[in-house]
């Protein structure tokens, strides 16, 4: 893999740290019962966005994951939670070897987020299309509290299709939800084939633009446009954000990437060493 000609410290750090992520979620998935094992192509295209949230934007405390005035995360797209568990592990919210455990019985860790679960998930998500409403109440909360953190939300394009969407964009134009920061994951595919073919998302940040939001359009894989769109978010006022990302299915490795039938499935030791060697990774393997 092409590795990014960055020069900012902090940005090299965080374009290591996104490799990071992706050899975990390749590792855990690899561990998991075979059957239905995970979502990598989704997991490895919010990557990049995942990192900057959890290693440089989001104000969190892994020793205090319920902290009142902690920014919140809500992953919509909650299929592709593994890139979520991997940062969440990174940061320190419980111990690396929990990984290994991804979607067995008894795991802090299943198949999409579970709040009751795992420390460091604000929502329980899954059926897609309800997390952005989650998140309008979240950040209604806030606003009614006077409390300063921000809500993150992170969409799959495919499930935009959804019409609660909708409904929620209304609703976060029409409190002035500036604490409300929107992310499309537009990796172009949705489980059952391409989003273009299934349901055409034309002029997207046009849509938005008319419904009332601050939208900026970035690439979802250049940590520095990432962090800077983020950056810019938390400085405007008096509307709603979204950043559409522009993304590849399974970014970084090979096989995986623009592959629709890499929406979900397992991954064999074959496979993964191959796709460890795609994205560069050389580090340990998940602690046993």
């Amino acid at each position: 893999m092409e590795k990014p000609d960055y020069n900012d410290e902090k940005i090299i750090f965080l374009a290591q740290k996104a490799q990071l992520l992706r050899a975990r979620v390749l590792q855990m998935i690899n561990k998991a019962p075979k059957e239905g094992a995970g979502h990598p192509g989704g997991s490895l295209s919010a990557a990049d966005i995942v990192t900057v949230l959890y290693f440089d934007i989001m104000n969190i405390d892994p020793k205090n994951p319920t902290w009142e005035d902690r920014d919140r995360f809500v992953m919509s797209k909650g299929h592709a939670v593994p890139i979520v568990y991997a940062a969440l592990a990174e940061r320190g919210f419980f111990k690396k070897r929990e990984l290994l455990t991804l979607r067995r019985i008894g795991s802090i860790l299943q198949g999409h987020p579970d709040m009751t679960k795992t420390p460091g998930i604000d929502i329980s998500t899954g059926s897609l299309g309800q997390g952005l409403s989650v998140a309008v109440g979240m950040a209604i909360a806030g606003k009614m509290d006077k409390n300063n953190y921000n809500v993150f939300c992170l969409l799959s394009d495919g499930e935009l299709n959804e019409g609660q969407i909708w409904e929620a964009v209304q609703s976060a134009v029409k409190y002035k939800l500036d604490n409300l920061i929107a992310i499309v994951d537009y990796n172009g595919i949705q489980n059952d084939g391409f989003t273009d073919e299934i349901m055409p998302l034309n002029s997207l940040s046009s849509i938005f633009d008319s419904f009332g939001f601050s939208v900026m359009e970035i690439d979802g894989h250049n940590i520095e446009e990432i962090k800077n769109a983020f950056s810019k978010c938390k400085e405007l006022t008096g509307k709603p954000n979204i950043i559409i990302a522009h993304t590849v299915k399974g970014k970084g490795v090979s096989f995986m990437e623009n592959d629709k039938d890499w929406h979900t499935g397992s991954i064999s030791d074959e496979q993964l060493k191959i796709a460890l060697k795609d994205i560069d990774y050389n580090g340990d393997d998940l602690y046993e």
